[in-house]
């Protein structure tokens, strides 16, 4: 199973390293950074090279649509928002931390769908038409979104849970999780996913 996390220009690091680095706990898993150029650089200077571009992520089991400072610019690109009208929730996994939820509002994918979001994103993500939640993490069906920079966690948990079980879930958050406090962080991520699983 292949998880692209799109990651732009002006990317956040917690939104989009933290999701792959627990995705690529479970075993045989494929997860690729997406992005549209060749380099992205994080909001606080940190570049890194993509692994596949925006077309080849448009084909993955489950795509996460990071956050990040440059996000409003994103959705204002057409050839970008051209590329992601592939993403189909009927074919995809769809989820989206905090800013990543206005790209899923542009691309009409939430229109009947309340969304979670960060408090900067908050006001974008409501003029495009979406209910926010105050909550770090809400799904239906196909569709998921986090609000908050380690609701990030939540994500990869949701993505782990629907693409590679449960058990590969509360695995994963298990070797991430801080010494002495493991129990306590997987109860936290299973209580706010495990509604959410069909």
């Amino acid at each position: 199973m292949h998880t692209a996390i799109l990651t732009f220009d002006g990317y956040n690091e917690l939104d989009s390293l933290i999701a792959l680095g627990i995705l690529n706990r479970v075993p045989g898993a494929r997860v690729s950074i997406a992005s549209p150029t060749p380099r992205v650089t994080s909001m606080n200077g940190v570049t890194i090279d993509a692994a596949i571009d925006l077309e080849e992520a448009c084909t993955a089991d489950a795509v996460i649509v990071g956050s990040g400072s440059k996000t409003r610019e994103v959705v204002e690109n057409p050839e970008i928002m051209a590329v992601l009208k592939g993403l189909d929730p009927e074919r995809h996994l769809l989820a989206a931390q905090c800013s990543g939820a206005l790209v899923l509002a542009k691309l009409g994918l939430l229109e009947d769908v309340p969304a979670c979001t960060d408090l900067t994103s908050k006001p974008w993500v409501i003029a495009a038409g979406v209910e926010v939640l105050n909550q770090p993490f809400f799904a239906r069906g196909n569709l998921a979104t986090a609000g908050g920079c380690l609701a990030s966690t939540y994500l990869a948990t949701w993505t782990i849970a629907r693409l590679h079980g449960l058990e590969a879930a509360e695995a994963a958050m298990h070797y991430v999780a801080p010494v002495g406090e493991k129990d306590e962080y997987v109860t936290r991520a299973l209580r706010n996913v495990t509604p959410y699983l069909a």
